[in-house]
């Protein structure tokens, strides 16, 4: 049973979970919005808002937190030095996630997980 469990496993192992969430969150940081799978896209919420909180002070310790997270020199610098700075006064939902449609193939739910504009 489920009973409050912390995160959705998506079908996969967790070191394929965590690649798979560190590359939606490197394209999101480069594109600032992509379409995905809803239940990825919830998913990917948590991953990006809790980074985002973090490179908000933008000191050196947050370049090296975020930088661990997503092995990604330029996506790292961008979140922290342009996309960061946005949200000092917001306290959380830096991300919007829009339901789109049913994808054909599989009738997957699809949703567009962009950032916010403040």
């Amino acid at each position: 049973m489920r009973h409050n469990h912390g995160y959705r496993k998506l079908g996969r192992t967790s070191s394929h979970r965590a690649a798979l969430l560190k590359n939606l969150t490197i394209a999101i940081v480069k594109a600032g919005r992509i379409e995905t799978t809803l239940p990825k896209a919830k998913e990917l919420r948590s991953y990006v808002e809790k980074l985002i909180t973090r490179a908000r002070k933008g000191d050196f310790n947050a370049h090296k937190y975020v930088f661990a997270y997503l092995q990604d020199k330029e996506a790292t610098n961008k979140l922290v030095t342009e996309i960061a700075p946005k949200y000092v006064n917001r306290n959380g939902g830096y991300t919007r996630i829009i339901k789109t449609r049913v994808r054909k193939g599989d009738a997957a739910e699809m949703a567009y997980i962009e950032l916010v504009s403040e």
